[in-house]
């Protein structure tokens, strides 16, 4: 599930939540913004067992995946859209 906040100069901070249960293992959310790099947004666990975290974008699209421990990508069905290559799409 995604929530979004409007910040000041077109930015919007993003969270990613996932459901307790979610693949086990790391996840992390991976994308253009990051260079598809695994573990620099990693999800945080919290006390109910979602795991959480937020990431600021600029204006504009960005695509994302999840990926969890052993390659496994999943999607999230809140995104905005998805484009031909199977990224998820921000608006």
């Amino acid at each position: 599930m995604l929530s979004r906040t409007r910040l000041f100069g077109g930015r919007t901070r993003v969270t990613f939540k996932l459901p307790a249960h979610a693949p086990e293992g790391t996840v992390s959310v991976v994308g253009d913004f990051n260079g598809w790099q695994p573990g620099a947004a990693e999800l945080v666990r919290r006390r109910n067992g979602t795991r959480t975290v937020s990431i600021t974008f600029p204006p504009g699209e960005h695509r994302f995946r999840y990926l969890a421990t052993g390659g496994v990508w999943f999607d999230d069905e809140s995104a905005d859209r998805i484009d031909p290559q199977g990224s998820l799409i921000l608006v």
